[in-house]
């Protein structure tokens, strides 16, 4: 697969002017990215993550052409964001946060045969579009609703929808999820996944929900400090931070607490215990141990949730900024 996007030894500095004195100001240089270096494929499904003031939306901002780089290379579909923006936005699809790209006053419908218009969309690619876009989404019943009378999360369906109906080559979410409930959360997952898997459409995601991440990304970037903290697997991540997995183990009569190796009880209730075993081990040995030497009913096995997973990254030197 081709690299979509190459950034390479990027930064951006924003300079501030911050009063010292009565008569006096002095400069202040903001780093919001430093050396930032990392490539995308064609095809992948990105997690783009990071606490607030990380640098992620300065980032995504310079990738879509709004904020031209202090130093470094980019190239996003082979293009310079900030010197061929126009070009660019023929490729790609973008939805930030609250942000609407829909226009307030107008129906819903109408909405997307502007954008129609302003793309240039052939009539039976974007009937086409429309068609499974609002079957997914779940959009026919708010079709003829003006924008503004819309709910948060049916706003957010319908800047999902704007952004695909081109059928851009990349479409980068800022929290697309946000303000939706479990049934529409569920239905946009499938939505992105599915889109992801039949138009190979690029997806570079970020967001605060981790279920968001833990059901469409295999890949996470971390940055912090406007550093890459991380770039790798996202079981790799789980492997090397996640702490403890839990074990729970039914059995089939009350026992005291077991005593096996490699692993703890943290707390036992009538003939059900819980063990706790390191996350980057497997289990498989700690199950033959107690299949063979206890009554063993039934089991499963708890993974790490990946917000700890995370939390742990920000406030640990464990990884380094350039760990692979």
């Amino acid at each position: 697969m081709t690299n979509v996007i190459d950034v390479e030894g990027v930064s951006k500095t924003f300079v501030l002017r911050r009063r010292a004195g009565w008569m006096r100001r002095e400069r202040v240089d903001v780093h919001a990215v430093a050396d930032l270096s990392f490539t995308v494929r064609a095809g992948e499904i990105v997690g783009y993550l990071g606490p607030n003031g990380a640098g992620k939306s300065t980032t995504i901002k310079m990738l879509v052409g709004i904020l031209t780089p202090s130093g470094g290379r980019l190239r996003v579909a082979g293009l310079d964001p900030s010197r061929q923006r126009l070009r660019l936005s023929r490729r790609i699809g973008v939805v930030f946060g609250q942000r609407s790209q829909l226009w307030w006053d107008l129906p819903l419908r109408d909405s997307f045969e502007l954008i129609r218009r302003i793309y240039r969309i052939p009539a039976l690619r974007y009937r086409n579009n429309l068609k499974h876009f609002v079957e997914m989404l779940a959009l026919a019943p708010i079709l003829d609703t003006p924008v503004r009378q819309l709910s948060l999360g049916q706003r957010m369906r319908g800047n999902i929808t704007a952004a695909f109906l081109p059928d851009p080559e990349i479409v980068y979410l800022d929290e697309p999820t946000i303000g939706l409930d479990v049934v529409s959360k569920t239905a946009v997952r499938a939505f992105l996944a599915r889109t992801n898997r039949e138009a190979g459409t690029t997806i570079v995601l970020t967001t605060h929900d981790m279920t968001d991440v833990e059901q469409l990304c295999r890949r996470v970037m971390v940055i912090d400090h406007g550093r890459l903290a991380f770039d790798g697997e996202l079981e790799t991540l789980r492997e090397r931070l996640g702490g403890t997995r839990t074990l729970r183990v039914d059995l089939a009569e009350p026992l005291p607490a077991m005593t096996v190796e490699g692993a703890r009880v943290v707390r036992v209730h009538g003939a059900r215990q819980w063990l706790e075993l390191p996350a980057g081990g497997s289990a498989a040995p700690l199950v033959s141990e107690i299949a063979a030497r206890y009554p063993l009913v039934d089991l499963s096995v708890g993974e790490p949730a990946i917000e700890d997973v995370i939390a742990r990254l920000y406030t640990t030197d464990r990884l380094a900024p350039d760990a692979p």
